[in-house]
């Protein structure tokens, strides 16, 4: 196990068996998030049924979404989060191809305007103090409605509240879910001011 800032501990009981059957056959293993997470049964609970109610959620786009909630990951520095975000896109059928791209979304071709429009979105809700503008917010608002805009502002601030909580008690690295379903690595800025480099 690695070192986490929170220790694991051992997912026992008929609850932690079928918790760790679950995971192993969505993810492939257990992951260390929910090992840490086990401690507070109640708090995980809570985390998980805020997820669930949040997949129900239908107004805005799924790959839209998708790529928000990548952008924000990218941007708090959570690679567990990211590289289950990358695993999720593809087990649930969006774009891939688009997906691996996100860390490196101003410098890659492949995203429409509004795609853009959302992931600028997300980075501006996740930064300290935010720094969402009215033209984006109206870009948005024009382009998705109102509904929608909701919707996405709140699948942000659940992505912000995993994030931000993952590193906070982990930190957590890729346990590497997408590189064990075939997925292409994740596409990672440069370390140089401006570049950003893909690995193939």
């Amino acid at each position: 196990m690695a070192e986490t800032r929170i220790p694991q501990t051992e997912m026992t009981g008929l609850f932690g068996a079928v918790a760790k059957r679950f995971s192993k056959k969505m993810l492939g293993e257990v992951p260390e998030q929910l090992e840490v997470m086990w401690h507070n049964k109640s708090v995980l609970m809570t985390m998980m049924g805020l997820s669930k109610k949040a997949k129900k959620w239908k107004e805005c786009d799924e790959n839209l979404k998708a790529f928000a909630h990548m952008a924000t990951m990218a941007l708090v520095g959570c690679r567990f989060c990211l590289d289950l975000g990358y695993f999720m896109a593809h087990h649930e059928g969006l774009d891939v191809e688009k997906a691996r791209e996100v860390p490196r979304w101003r410098e890659s071709d492949v995203f429409t305007p509004l795609e853009r429009d959302v992931m600028e979105y997300a980075e501006a809700m996740s930064q300290t103090p935010p720094t969402v503008t009215d033209e984006l917010s109206a870009r948005l608002l024009e382009s998705l409605g109102a509904p929608a805009l909701i919707e996405l502002t709140a699948y942000i601030t659940l992505a912000n509240m995993a994030s931000r909580m993952n590193i906070a008690i982990g930190p957590f690295g890729s346990q590497g879910f997408a590189e064990a379903c075939g997925l292409r690595p994740l596409a990672e800025p440069s370390t140089s001011a401006g570049g950003v480099a893909s690995r193939s």
